[in-house]
């Protein structure tokens, strides 16, 4: 059971569960600045952890502890905030509302069991928000709406609540309404008024008969809608009085089951709804033990047989967050979902993302066995000690020196393995390097600590622009990341103009003549060779002929001669770019008995092919991807529009579902480098796209013009 006493001064011990029964595990998500912050930071006044609420524009709340989110103002990252109520544990998981931070939101959403969407009163609903109550929906995660900003001066409580019943359907039904200084409870009739944080109750206002008359009506309707109770609906109907405890009985396993959504008003500058809101996530949401858990295999990838929500059985467990701290260390917050974690216990850590997400991530796959560390209950700065961490509650991991986000913790007798979490792809490249040299070992270990606990942060060595590019959600994303490098690794970086890697190729047949001769007392430099060079097909990339007659040039130098003309074509013939799609024909060359080498037969291939290069067009060849953008309907003209601008052949549209359309293109990756920015812009995030590399084929010559003039310059 929840200890309320030693944590109703705010810095005591944290309240511990005895059971998974006496669990609730409620993420809060909805769009940047609706106030789930500020929400969490009145519910833990109302449950007595803290005295006062701190400010999000002061720096001073718990979940926003972040030093760049002090800086920002914002949320940046999931925290976890555990208060009693009632009996029970509720951990309250603030997510970060803004699109770039969609993987702390993803990560929030596996670590709980219910989804509490927070919107403002004085906001309509964006369309990142109804698409993830969709995403919800197809997982039969349980859901309630808090309306919150009550107080401020555009709230309209009526709109904001028609708003989020035509978004998401019509089980979104009001249990209180607002009414002067309080609320009135729609199924006890009882009007319920705060004052000063206290709250007291009396009948109802008479001036808000008729709203409640309506309201109530509705609501209880809509339960019995959802009753398991068949007959409970013809009773209904026949006039028959239904009981008030047998209402909130089936209205508590509608919300469970994830069929029901009760939206609660709430301000969380004057607490009004916050008892109210405590007290459906203590009785109407579902514990840990009503929630299915993950997919469960073996390292190996082998299925296992689901387990169950149990303190007793075989230890399983995830990180759904990793922080590291250049003083504290590697810090994993963690969801228990079977057995109990114990300090100084040996477990086995399993990371395995390419065996679910291939190649294209930054986190090596791994198994190895780790000692727990420190067990803590966060909250915010705080971390206060845990002697066990039983199944269905989270916790910090002090000193896992290797697990990831994402990662799987389990006995290390009978290693087990979660799949992870469906992760956006990043699709915004950010070039960096270091400042000064001094500082490329510390970039190199800041990135990697960065890549471990960011799962939606991929970090490329690119082999053929020798750029290090941070593949990020957004501009803000790539903001926190470099201002993790900043000031948390104090490595100073630059940004710098990404390349796109380009290649060359020849427009024409065209010949050349290498001539390498040097004589400089002893043993000189002398190699000749003549060759013809001719474009060939994309996908053919290189291909050397031998036509030497008369061993003009000797046999073992034709290998030198190829080797040569290797080299050159990695090297370059015009902007500096690779050359591909040729054949090279060795048709004769001269040679010298003594001063012929297999260094100047290198030398005069190499020179051969620049002089061919000279005698007819080189041409740019671009990367081409396929581009696949999910939008809403009436902005398909917008979009196609926009692609089309950027050089982009348009292959056609399809329609998903309602009122969405894919559309699919062909565009140069030189055009898309900040696609992920212009679209969100363009569509006010409602929209999405996908990238694949298609092939690579001839840039414009007035592209190539430009490219070749920035190579010369």
């Amino acid at each position: 059971m929840a200890d309320k006493a030693n944590a109703s001064q705010g810095g005591g011990a944290a309240p511990v569960a005895d059971s998974p029964a006496a669990i609730r595990n409620v993420v809060l998500v909805g769009p940047s600045g609706a106030g789930k912050t500020t929400l969490v930071e009145a519910l833990l006044v109302a449950s007595g952890v803290l005295n006062r609420p701190g400010s999000v524009v002061d720096g001073t709340t718990v979940c926003d502890c972040d030093d760049a989110e002090i800086r920002q103002q914002r949320s940046v990252g999931l925290a976890l905030a555990p208060l009693p109520h009632d009996g029970v544990k509720v951990n309250l998981i603030d997510t970060p509302g803004y699109a770039d931070f969609v993987g702390e939101l993803r990560a929030g959403l596996r670590a709980a069991d219910c989804a509490l969407f927070v919107l403002p009163a004085n906001e309509g609903i964006d369309e990142p928000t109804k698409a993830l109550w969709q995403e919800c929906d197809q997982v039969g995660m349980p859901r309630a709406v808090v309306i919150t900003k009550l107080d401020h001066a555009r709230a309209n409580y009526e709109n904001a609540l028609s708003a989020a019943q035509t978004a998401f359907g019509d089980k979104v039904l009001p249990l209180y309404l607002p009414a002067g200084n309080g609320l009135i409870g729609l199924l006890s009739q009882t009007q319920y008024d705060y004052d000063a944080g206290k709250r007291t109750t009396h009948d109802p206002d008479p001036r808000y008969a008729d709203q409640v008359e309506e309201l109530r009506g509705t609501l209880i309707e809509g339960i019995i809608e959802e009753s398991e109770d068949e007959s409970l609906m013809e009773r209904y109907l026949e006039g028959e009085q239904i009981g008030q405890d047998v209402l909130i009985e089936d209205l508590e396993r509608a919300v469970a089951r994830g069929s029901f959504f009760p939206v609660i008003p709430v301000c969380s500058g004057t607490g009004v709804g916050t008892m109210e809101l405590l007290e459906i996530a203590t009785s109407g949401f579902p514990s840990p033990l009503e929630h299915p858990l993950p997919e469960v295999f073996t390292p190996h990838g082998v299925p296992r047989k689901p387990l169950a929500c149990d303190p007793d059985g075989p230890l399983l467990a995830e990180v759904v967050k990793t922080t590291s701290d250049p003083y504290v260390g590697r810090v994993s917050l963690v969801r228990v979902f079977s057995g109990t974690i114990r300090p100084d216990t040996t477990v086995h850590v399993s990371g395995h993302f390419t065996s679910f997400f291939g190649d294209a991530n930054s986190h090596a796959d791994h198994d190895e066995d780790e000692r727990i560390g420190t067990l803590s209950f966060p909250l915010g700065r705080q971390q206060r000690p845990a002697s066990a961490v039983i199944a269905g509650d989270l916790c910090a991991i002090g000193r896992l020196t290797r697990a990831e986000t994402g990662d799987t913790l389990s006995d290390k007798t009978d290693p087990l393995l979660l799949k992870p979490w469906t992760m956006p792809e990043p699709l915004l490249p950010i070039a960096v390097q270091a400042h000064a040299k001094t500082d490329e070992d510390k970039l190199g270990v800041g990135l990697q600590r960065l890549a471990a606990e960011d799962p939606t942060l991929r970090i490329e060595q690119n082999p053929e622009t020798h750029q290090i590019v941070l593949w990020c959600m957004g501009e803000a994303h790539s903001d926190v990341v470099l201002d993790a490098l900043a000031n948390r690794y104090g490595v100073t970086v630059d940004t710098v103009e990404l390349r796109v890697p380009l290649r060359e190729t020849f427009g024409g047949k065209a010949k050349g003549h290498g001539r390498h001769v040097k004589q400089s007392g002893g043993h000189g430099q002398y190699a000749v060779c003549d060759i013809e060079v001719e474009p060939l097909p994309e996908g053919n990339e290189f291909e050397f002929v031998d036509k030497v007659v008369g061993g003009a040039v000797p046999r073992q130098f034709i290998p030198s001669v190829e080797k040569g003309i290797r080299a050159q074509m990695e090297r370059g013939v015009g902007a500096g770019y690779p050359m591909v799609n040729i054949r090279v024909t060795l048709l004769d060359g001269k040679a010298h008995s003594v001063d012929s080498s297999d260094m100047a037969f290198q030398m005069a291939g190499g020179l051969a092919l620049r002089e061919a290069a000279t005698a007819t067009k080189v041409n740019l060849l671009e990367p081409v991807d396929l581009v696949s953008v999910l939008t809403p309907d009436d902005l398909v003209g917008a979009v196609m529009s926009d692609l089309s601008g950027r050089r982009g052949r348009l292959l056609g549209t399809e329609r998903v579902g309602d009122n969405r359309t894919l559309v699919k293109a062909e565009v140069p990756q030189v055009e898309i480098t900040r696609y992920a920015i212009d679209l969100r812009s363009l569509s006010h995030g409602a929209a999405s796209f996908t990238r694949t590399f298609a092939r690579y084929e001839a840039m414009p010559d007035s592209a190539a013009a430009r490219v070749k003039s920035t190579a010369v310059s």
